[in-house]
Order: C-alpha cells, then structure tokens, then sequence
C-alpha cells in the first residue's frame, strides 16, 4: 500500500505565494514521475507540472515562469512553490507518483494520488 500526503493549501491574495508538498510512504522500492495536478470547479482536472527521476521538469503553459516543482528523492517528497498567484490558479490540488512499489519480485507499477488540498486565491 503507498499513500500520498499533501499539505500546505490555504488562501492567500493574489500576487502572493504558497507552497505544496507531498509526502509518500508505504511499500515503496522506487518513483519515476512525481507531479502536482488541479481541479477548479465545473472544469477538469488539468496537469500542472510534473518532474521525473531524474530532475526534468514539464509544467503547464498558465503557471510557467511562477509556479516550481522539486523534489527529494531520498524523502520520497514533491513540493510545488507558487509564486504571483491569480485567482484562476484557485482550485483543488493533487499530488500524483508513479510507484514501483512491494519487494523483488513481486513489483507493482502503481498510480497513486492523494486526497488534495484547497487553494483559493482571492482578487
């Protein structure tokens, strides 16, 4: 079993910042892609930004230039810092690892999201 635990949502004003993280545990051997997600209401759950393994980093038109993904792969963490947010950036945000989870050779390949957390930004 592997679980996803973000923290960090709140409300700010626009052009003020805010940061996410995730934390995962569980039967984890390793993550390949570790990325953040959103979902305003009434609309779709769009990608925002992810990063692999390895560091590379792809992120959604609206929030390049203010939005920054890292992470610790020694803490199985992804944090998202959001810098100038905007009222459209309000929505629900969920944390997304791509696992290799259980033990040789019994692996899993395994998507798993967490539970989300609220950012609104108000005008």
């Amino acid at each position: 079993q592997v679980q996803l635990v973000e923290s960090g949502g709140g409300l700010v004003q626009a052009g003020g910042s805010l940061r996410l993280s995730c934390a995962a545990s569980g039967s984890i051997f390793g993550i390949n892609t570790m990325g953040w997600y959103r979902q305003a209401p009434g609309k779709q759950r769009e990608l925002v930004a992810t990063i692999a393994s390895g560091g590379s980093t792809n992120y959604a038109d609206s929030v390049k230039g203010r939005f920054t993904i890292s992470r610790d792969n020694a803490k199985n963490t992804v944090d998202l810092q959001m810098n100038s947010l905007k009222p459209e950036d309000t929505a629900v945000y969920y944390c997304n690892a791509r696992v290799v989870a259980g033990h040789s050779p019994n692996y899993k390949y395994l998507e798993v999201w967490g539970q989300g957390t609220l950012v609104t930004v108000s005008s």
